[in-house]
C-alpha cells in the first residue's frame, strides 16, 4: 500500500532476536572443552609457526609449556595481535600505537582504536579501527552510543603509503584475509559479516542478523573460518538502544559496570542489571535466562556459512569469547570473561 511508509511511524516496532538454532543450537562445549592455559583477560590468539601467541593485558605471552612465557611487555593493553608470513610480530596497543617488530609506525589516517589486524603478505597489512572516537577498551560507549566510525585500512609496510578500504562501519572487530585476496570483516554493531572485494568496491553483506556481537574471526584448515561472539543479544539491550533519552541518563548517572549493555561476563555483583527471566529461582539459575553475556564460537564454511557451534550458556563461566586459532592440529579459543584459554577442538557440539 501507499501508505504502509506513513503508517509505520504511529505502529509500535516489535523489537525480535535472530534465534540460536540449526548450526547455532545451544550447547555446553565450551563449559566441557579443556582449559589449556588460565589468565586474565586472555586475548588475540595467534601463531608465528612455532608457538602459540596470547595477550593478557599489557603482555604478549607464548603458549609454551607448564607457565606462560613473557614475549614482550607493554605500557598499555595489548588492543590486536597478528603475525605475518616471515614471523614478524604487529602489536595494536588501547592507546593507539602500532608496533611490528621493534619499530614503531604512524598509525594511517591518525588512527586511535585498532581492533584487529591481518597480514595480506609480508609486506601488507590491514587493519580494523572499531571506532574513530574512542579507544577498543571503550567498546561500550561506542556501542551506547550508536556509532559507525569504524573503518578498515590497507598499509604498505615498505612505502608506508595507507588506504581505506571501506568506512562508516559500525565497530569492525575482525579480519579475515581470503585467498583470493577478499576481505571477510566482522562488524559488531550491525551482527553481520562483509566481504571487501579485492579489486575494490563496496562492501557485500554475506552473512547477517546474528545473535550475538562478531568478534575476531581466523583461518580453519579446510578453507572456512572460526568467527567469536564476544556477547549475546537480547531484547532489553536492543529495546534500550532505541530510547535515546533513557539511555544518555543510564550514562550519565549509572556506573559503566551496571549498564543494560553487553559484557564480557556477568553474575559477580547483585548491582548488575537483570531481566525477569534471568532471576535465579530455587537456587537454579536457568541456562536459557537473558543475560549479557555469553560464549559463542561459530565453525563456518568456504562460503562463510555456520556449520556448527561451541556454546557457554547463561548459566556457565566460558564467556567473552573474543578470539580463536587453529594450530598444530588443535583449536584454541580464548574466553576473556573466563580467563581461560580453551582446546575445543576435541569437545562436541
Amino acid at each position: 500500500m501507499i501508505f504502509e511508509p506513513f503508517l509505520d511511524f504511529f505502529r509500535g516496532k516489535a523489537i525480535t532476536i535472530p534465534p540460536m538454532d540449526g548450526p547455532l543450537r545451544p550447547n555446553t562445549a565450551l563449559d566441557e572443552a579443556a582449559v589449556v592455559r588460565r589468565a586474565a583477560e586472555p586475548d588475540n590468539l595467534c601463531f608465528d609457526g612455532r608457538q602459540v601467541l596470547y595477550s593478557s593485558g599489557t603482555e604478549v605471552l607464548a603458549l609454551t609449556g607448564d607457565a606462560p612465557l613473557t614475549v614482550a611487555s607493554h605500557e598499555s593493553p595489548v588492543a590486536a595481535l597478528a603475525v605475518s608470513p616471515t614471523g614478524e610480530l604487529a602489536v595494536a596497543l588501547d592507546d593507539g600505537r602500532l608496533l611490528i617488530g621493534d619499530r614503531e609506525l604512524p598509525s594511517p589516517g591518525g588512527l586511535a582504536s585498532l581492533t584487529a589486524l591481518a597480514f595480506g603478505d609480508a609486506d601488507t597489512l590491514f587493519l580494523c579501527q572499531g571506532s574513530a572516537r574512542h579507544r577498543p577498551s571503550d567498546w561500550v560507549v561506542d556501542l551506547m552510543e550508536r556509532n559507525a566510525t569504524g573503518s578498515v585500512w590497507r598499509l604498505d609496510l615498505r612505502s608506508g603509503d595507507a588506504l581505506c578500504r571501506a568506512k562508516d562501519l559500525a565497530f569492525p572487530y575482525g579480519l579475515l584475509v581470503e585467498s583470493g585476496g577478499g576481505l571477510v570483516v566482522a562488524e559488531s554493531w550491525r551482527h553481520r559479516l562483509l566481504r571487501l572485494p579485492s579489486g575494490g568496491g563496496a562492501a557485500v553483506p554475506i552473512l547477517s542478523k546474528l545473535p550475538g556481537y562478531p568478534a575476531r574471526l581466523a583461518p580453519a584448515g579446510d578453507g572456512g573460518a572460526w568467527l567469536t561472539l564476544f556477547a549475546p543479544r537480547n531484547r532489553l539491550i536492543e529495546f534500550v538502544l532505541e530510547e535515546e533519552s533513557y539511555r544518555a541518563d543510564m550514562m550519565r548517572e549509572v556506573p559503566r559496570d551496571c549498564w543494560i549493555a553487553p559484557s564480557l561476563s556477568s553474575g559477580a555483583s547483585f548491582l548488575e542489571p537483570l531481566q525477569c527471566g534471568g532471576v535465579k529461582t530455587m537456587g537454579i539459575h536457568k541456562p536459557w535466562s537473558p543475560s549479557r553475556s555469553y560464549g559463542l564460537v561459530v565453525r563456518l564454511d568456504a562460503a562463510m556459512r555456520p556449520v556448527t557451534s561451541f556454546h557457554s550458556r547463561t548459566n556457565g563461566h566460558r564467556h567473552g569469547v573474543t578470539s580463536a586459532v587453529e594450530a598444530g592440529g588443535r583449536v584454541l579459543v580464548s574466553s576473556r570473561g573466563g580467563g581461560a584459554i580453551l582446546d575445543i577442538d576435541g569437545a562436541q557440539s
